[in-house]
C-alpha cells in the first residue's frame, strides 16, 4: 500500500493501482474514454497541478534559483484550502491503498510531481518509489 509517483503514459507497474492525473489539461486528441487504457490516468485531479502562469514560469526556469522560486510559489498555493485537504486525504489513504499520481513531464526532478512527493512525505504518506 503506497503512492507511486509516475510519468503519465509510461507503462503501468504491477500493483500501481489507479492513476490520478495531476495535470492542468487533459491530453489533446485523445478521447476521454481512452485516457485509462492509454496509461494517462483514471481520474483527473487538476487541483494538484500548478496554475497555467506558474507552469509557464517553471518551463522557462533557466537555473536552480528560478526553479526554487517556482517550487516556493507552488507549495504556497497548496498550503491551504481544498488542495491542502486533498493532499492530507491522499497521505492518509496511502497507508490503506495503492494508487499513483502523475504528470506528463519526463524528468521528475524538474516537474511539480517532485514537489507533490515532498508535500505528501511531509504529511506522512507512504511513497513506494524513490
Amino acid at each position: 500500500m503506497a503512492i507511486h509517483i509516475v510519468q503519465l503514459v509510461s507503462p503501468r507497474a504491477p500493483g500501481e493501482g489507479p492513476r490520478l492525473g495531476t495535470v492542468r489539461r487533459p491530453p489533446r486528441g485523445v478521447p476521454k474514454s481512452e485516457f485509462a487504457r492509454r496509461d494517462y490516468y483514471d481520474l483527473w485531479l487538476p487541483l494538484l497541478s500548478p496554475p497555467a502562469g506558474l507552469v509557464k514560469f517553471a518551463l522557462g526556469a533557466k537555473d536552480e534559483k528560478e526553479w526554487n522560486q517556482f517550487a516556493r510559489k507552488f507549495r504556497a498555493g497548496l498550503s491551504r484550502g481544498p488542495a491542502a485537504e486533498l493532499l492530507s486525504v491522499l497521505a492518509l489513504l496511502s497507508h490503506h491503498s495503492s494508487f499513483s499520481l502523475g504528470c506528463y513531464c519526463q524528468a521528475e526532478a524538474r516537474c511539480h510531481r517532485s514537489i507533490l512527493r515532498e508535500l505528501l512525505l511531509e504529511r506522512g504518506a507512504a511513497i513506494s518509489n524513490p
